[in-house]
């Protein structure tokens, strides 16, 4: 059997799970050598081409259906699927949208700041419709394993990987490893 096969996409988010990942640095050469990494939002990936994987890692929440379309499909095809950080896990700072309607939100994105000219609220059908309210990735798939942390460190991700990569649980992140900024 080869190695498994690691897969990632960032949702709503700061992609700072993703800067913590690269920040493990060295040990990249280490995690290559038990799992191989697929697709991610550094590379280029399409909807209807993600590969069956062995682990899907999600960054971020849920705020557009163009969200919920690639969260599905690496549900899908991978045989666990893992929250990254926060906002897959709870929403985070994307979930303060829903303190305020959407169509305000909306307002204030596209027509009333202050280096907006004759500003509209697109309605191209390339742009993806906008949930009502920003929700975790759980609200929609099966999650198998939480990584926490805002952003989680790169000592946490390498430890939660390297062990999953082994067939093993990472059961009980040793309380160091936790990181809220």
């Amino acid at each position: 059997m080869g190695k498994p096969l690691v897969q990632s996409i960032w949702l709503a988010g700061c992609s700072g799970c993703h800067m913590s990942f690269l920040d493990i640095d060295e040990r990249l050469l280490e995690l290559l050598k038990l799992a191989d990494i697929g697709a991610t939002p550094i590379t280029d990936f399409r909807l209807g081409h993600f590969p069956e994987c062995d682990i899907g890692l999600v960054e971020g929440s849920v705020t557009n259906e163009s969200n919920i379309e690639f969260l599905e499909e690496l549900r899908a095809k991978s045989k666990l699927l893992i929250s990254l950080g926060d906002c897959a896990g709870w929403g985070c700072v994307p979930f303060m949208r829903n303190f305020f309607p959407l169509t305000e939100v909306m307002e204030h994105a596209y027509i009333w700041t202050s280096s907006t000219v004759d500003g509209h609220i697109p309605d191209d059908p390339e742009v993806p419709k906008f949930l009502e309210t920003v929700r975790p990735i759980r609200d929609f798939v099966k999650v198998d394993f939480h990584i926490p942390g805002c952003p989680p460190s790169a000592d946490t991700i390498f430890y939660c990987l390297s062990e999953l990569a082994q067939g093993r649980h990472p059961d009980g992140i040793p309380q160091n490893m936790l990181h809220f900024d």
